[in-house]
């Protein structure tokens, strides 16, 4: 373990091989793909990003960074986040409330799950997912929302297929 000092920022010390965290996070636990997830926890994912699960009324605010992480930050996960995101906001169309994706240049993401809809910890499977590139956790949780809710609006507003909404 070692530590670099980064200015007004505070120490930051590399942890596991993963990206370097700042020395208050050094003692979150590391969340194993398999693991169990708690509502309240805040988590070292395997992909070297930070997990926040909390629960705010009706939802489940899930928030993932991966600030200094450039490689959590190719086109490719942007784009399987962004996916990972509709298959939760199908629901929340479907439920009758609207909830949009958030992203803070891909660093910050933050997901909005509604309870009763996608199980949590498949959800928190997935994202971990697509930090170790595997896509089939996604597409799955986008087809199984697609076939209740009915089709959802694609991440590429160029696409050929333009936006489709829930209804």
């Amino acid at each position: 373990m070692t530590t670099e000092d980064r200015g007004a920022a505070g120490p930051y010390t590399e942890y596991d091989n993963l990206p370097v965290l700042h020395a208050r996070e050094v003692s979150l636990p590391l969340l194993h793909p398999y693991g169990t997830v708690a509502v309240g926890g805040r988590y070292v994912t395997p992909g070297g990003g930070r997990l926040t699960i909390r629960k705010a009324g009706t939802h489940f605010q899930i928030t993932l960074d991966h600030l200094g992480c450039p490689a959590q930050l190719t086109e490719e996960k942007n784009a399987l986040f962004k996916r990972l995101a509709l298959a939760a906001e199908g629901h929340c169309l479907h439920a009758g409330c609207r909830h949009h994706l958030a992203d803070a240049g891909a660093m910050l993401r933050s997901f909005q799950l509604r309870t009763g809809s996608i199980d949590l910890t498949a959800f928190v499977r997935a994202a971990l997912a697509v930090e170790l590139g595997d896509e089939r956790p996604v597409d799955r949780l986008l087809q199984d929302t697609e076939a209740l809710v009915g089709p959802v609006r694609r991440a590429d507003p160029h696409s050929e297929d333009g936006p489709a909404g829930v209804g």
